[in-house]
């Protein structure tokens, strides 16, 4: 991604003119998010292991597995995108090369979480366990120092939930040099608790756009205390419903004339995903057979 648009996107979260983001599971998913006229895009942990391996959010595929992701979204889009990079795979020193492996795909910024590795998803467990406080600063400090474009935000999510913990930790991570803060959905409940760390803080935070967060939250409440707010799973669910919904109906008809969700059709794809440029550049470069026949003749 281009220098200038990496700071754009820096001055507009930190100044809290809060970017609005969708989140990827691959490529495909990136280019609709982009057509769709999102601000940015966040490469979804939850979203990455359910398309690449089919399993659970669990830190079950591997850095380089996440990074070929990020890469091949990366190539594709011209929105700033925010890398999951997890638990950055490992301790402080790990951190560094994961910082160093995801800043080189172009990334804007990259999300690391306190989690003891490998992570659980605290969406769909009871509780998750967290790293002492001094090893969590540790690899804060580790991924501020490896990273070389400091246009690139370090975004320190915290998984506690407790509202005093959460606002401790938040402060110790902006002190070692994280740029925003971003808490799980469960450890807060009202936008005034939200508004109380963001205080706390000195820095904007980063809402996923999850649970009682979409259901209570309004857009400008949720712009009152972000820099940017993430709609991380509603591109792979919206994906999952219509498949599921659509290929049930043709195994059940063997057809195609009943199906319950609208599927977009060939031409309109064919136009989205780029042949004709591809077509353009094959007519440009490619030797033409049919000409070289007509000329043989």
């Amino acid at each position: 991604m281009p220098a200038k648009a990496t700071q754009d996107f820096r001055d507009r979260v930190l100044n809290q003119k809060t970017v609005w983001a969708a989140g990827a599971y691959d490529a495909l998913s990136a280019r609709f998010i982009e057509g769709a006229g999102f601000d940015a895009l966040l490469t979804s942990g939850f979203g990455v292991s359910a398309s690449h391996l089919g399993l659970p959010d669990a830190e079950l595929y591997t850095m380089s597995e996440n990074l070929a992701v990020v890469r091949n979204v990366a190539n594709v889009v011209n929105i700033p995108v925010v890398a999951d990079i997890d638990t950055a795979y490992g301790n402080a020193i790990n951190a560094m090369r994961t910082v160093r492996e995801f800043e080189a795909t172009g990334v804007a910024a990259v999300i690391m979480e306190d989690q003891v590795s490998p992570k659980r998803c605290p969406i769909c467990v009871g509780g998750v366990e967290v790293i002492p406080l001094d090893e969590a600063v540790g690899k804060i400090k580790a991924a501020v120092a490896a990273r070389t474009n400091p246009n690139m935000l370090i975004i320190a999510r915290t998984d506690v939930t407790t509202e005093a913990e959460a606002i401790e930790r938040g402060k110790a991570y902006v002190a070692a040099g994280a740029d925003v803060i971003q808490p799980i959905s469960k450890c807060f409940n009202s936008i005034e608790g939200l508004r109380a760390l963001r205080e706390a803080v000195g820095v904007p935070l980063s809402l996923q756009i999850l649970g009682w967060l979409e259901k209570k939250l309004s857009p400008a409440e949720i712009e009152s205390v972000a820099g940017m707010a993430t709609f991380p799973l509603v591109p792979l669910m919206s994906v999952a419903t219509a498949l599921q919904e659509n290929l049930a109906q043709i195994v059940k008809d063997k057809s195609t004339h009943n199906l319950p969700r609208p599927v977009m059709a060939h031409d309109p794809f064919v136009e989205f995903i780029g042949f004709k440029e591809i077509e353009a550049q094959q007519m440009e470069y490619l030797p033409n057979p049919l000409a070289s026949k007509a000329a043989a003749a």
